[in-house]
């Protein structure tokens, strides 16, 4: 179970104001929720609305349900519904034996809306989805429905004969009889329930008619017994609809609407819409590539638990939208993989360095340290020989500005193993370097070179009689427009080509041959790097980047 939020919002401050003052809840254990809809993949702007709903029950000893809202049954899947419970348990939150879907109150919603109808508080209205729009008004103009005034019980047999299936899709509506002149739109007779052919994923062909959000929601929160129904700030201008459902149906709770700004990430997309696009259309690999900012995806990237929790919990919870920058969510990463990961080495672009005055066949063994930030991580084995990988960047036939590693005649370290010198190259025909030379230093083993010999660098490598090939594959920002979601862009015109490069033959240490799906390391000099948990495997090694070892967020940018 994810640890309790210890800091303080406005969300927090009402409830403890509400329980001070003896307010409607006082003395009730606190209890909220989190409806998804199950249409697609839960991504990191659901992963704050979750933090918030299962983080403010764990903070006031309450209790949190998941209630999946499959209310639209158009685009929603059992599919859906397994990856969001997988996703929220990754995260370490659990809704224990609360678990429920909004069909699972069709049939009570149904009866609060025969109550509103006998009350005249409904009417079953014959506008086309067209002349619905045209009647709906302005500022200056109400809204207009030549049906308001339909008696009640000419309103309640045809509600209850589109319930039975007589009717075409959009023939009628059932919509609240509030207010056509209100300023706010959504009181100015907001349908409640509409005809819908569809087979539904868990009811079949059960129900014709579904009931809209707005209706079905406040019902299912008050028959759950919520206190608090927090939600993002979209639905700011629904909470008068919110309290007028359950004020005018006589269900046994009346829980306040709470509403924050939602999440906002540059160089991304936070619309399933356009997410799903991007799977239908495969400019992505699926809702897991590690490109996506699906919790799926994050978590196949590398991606932890406590990172993505503490991002949610030092962004804050406001009532003010904005936008915060993706480097400080891989700054969180780094801050947790810094305590976490085992360092090791992997030579991504390799190049063979041959010691040559190294015995041939001699092998020897050099204890490393798993993380020098954690005292207890221990120690492994890593082998040295005459012939190792080094990165082909860090080898120069000529010296070019402040280069510092290895060129004919300067000497460098091997990380935790020998001082070398550089003493040429070997090329191919092509002129291409094959091969670079060095000799070492036997008495620099381990520790600070002899005689006061000033190292200015050093470098990582592998031991070429004892390693493994791995692809490694170096992700960037899908979108490399800031602000993709903007209005008025093609979001698929700013998408990245340079998002995603594939390197193969790369090469890592011996002790990575059995690793696990989704084990993370620090490759030294390169970054962050997790085990691809769908293609790797121990006949052929797969690493994501996770994050580079480079931190651009800036705190107070």
């Amino acid at each position: 179970m994810a640890e309790i939020l210890e800091s303080k919002n406005f969300i927090h401050a009402f409830i403890e104001e509400d329980i001070a003052e003896g307010g409607q809840f006082a003395g009730q254990t606190v209890h909220t929720r989190f409806p998804p809809e199950p249409n697609g993949y839960l991504h990191i702007g659901h992963c704050k609305a979750l933090t918030i709903d299962f983080g403010t029950a764990l903070k006031f000893g309450g209790i949190c349900n998941l209630r999946m809202d499959d209310t639209n049954p158009a685009k929603e899947d059992t599919e859906y519904v397994e990856a969001i419970q997988e996703d929220i348990h990754w995260l370490g939150f659990d809704w224990g034996d609360r678990f429920f879907y909004g069909s699972d109150y069709f049939e009570k919603t149904y009866e609060y809306a025969e109550e509103l109808i006998q009350k005249g508080l409904a009417y079953v209205c014959e506008l086309t989805p067209e002349q619905f729009k045209e009647y709906r008004g302005d500022l200056t103009h109400p809204a207009v429905s030549p049906y308001r005034n339909r008696p009640m019980e000419e309103s309640l047999d045809l509600f209850r004969r589109m319930r039975a299936g007589e009717f075409p899709d959009n023939k009628y509506t059932l919509r609240a009889k509030i207010d056509l002149t209100s300023g706010n739109f959504n009181m100015r007779d907001p349908v409640l329930y509409r005809i819908r052919h569809v087979e539904h994923h868990r009811q079949g062909t059960k129900w014709c008619i579904y009931p809209m959000y707005d209706f079905a929601h406040p019902i299912q929160d008050a028959l759950e017994g919520i206190t608090h129904s927090l939600c993002s700030l979209e639905f700011e201008n629904h909470r008068p609809l919110y309290n007028w459902v359950v004020e005018h149906v006589s269900v046994p709770h009346h829980p306040p609407q709470i509403e924050f700004a939602r999440l906002g990430i540059d160089h991304t997309v936070l619309s399933k819409r356009k997410l799903r696009q991007l799977v239908e259309e495969g400019r992505v690999s699926g809702w897991d590539d590690p490109r996506m900012p699906t919790l799926c995806g994050l978590r196949r990237r590398g991606y932890t638990p406590a990172s993505i929790r503490n991002f949610c919990e030092r962004i804050g919870v406001a009532k003010t939208p904005n936008t915060v920058e993706y480097a400080f969510l891989e700054h969180c990463l780094r801050d947790d993989l810094n305590e976490t990961a085992t360092r090791v080495m992997a030579v991504i672009d390799p190049v063979k360095l041959t010691v040559t005055n190294y015995p041939e066949g001699q092998t020897e063994t050099f204890q490393v340290e798993n993380n020098p930030v954690n005292p207890d991580a221990g120690t492994r084995p890593v082998t040295f020989s005459r012939e190792l990988w080094i990165e082909r960047q860090d080898f120069m036939e000529e010296k070019v500005g402040k280069f510092f590693r290895l060129f004919p005649g300067n000497e460098v370290r091997l990380k935790g193993a020998y001082v070398v010198k550089c003493t040429g190259c070997v090329k191919d025909e092509a002129g291409n370097v094959v091969e670079v030379l060095c000799t070492y230093d036997p008495d620099s083993r381990g520790g600070d070179p002899a005689d006061g010999r000033k190292v200015k660098s050093t470098i990582h490598w592998v031991d070429a009689e004892n390693c493994r090939d791995a692809e490694v594959r170096l992700y960037d920002n899908l979108f490399d427009d800031p602000d993709p979601d903007a209005a008025g862009k093609d979001f698929l015109a700013c998408l990245n080509p340079n998002s995603l490069e594939i390197r193969q033959g790369c090469k890592v240490e011996a002790s990575l041959a059995h690793t696990q799906p989704a084990d993370r390391f620090q490759f030294l000099r390169q970054g962050y790097f997790c085990a691809d948990s769908k293609d790797s495997s121990p006949d052929h090694l797969v690493f994501n980047r996770a994050v580079s070892l480079k931190d651009s967020y800036k705190p107070g940018k």
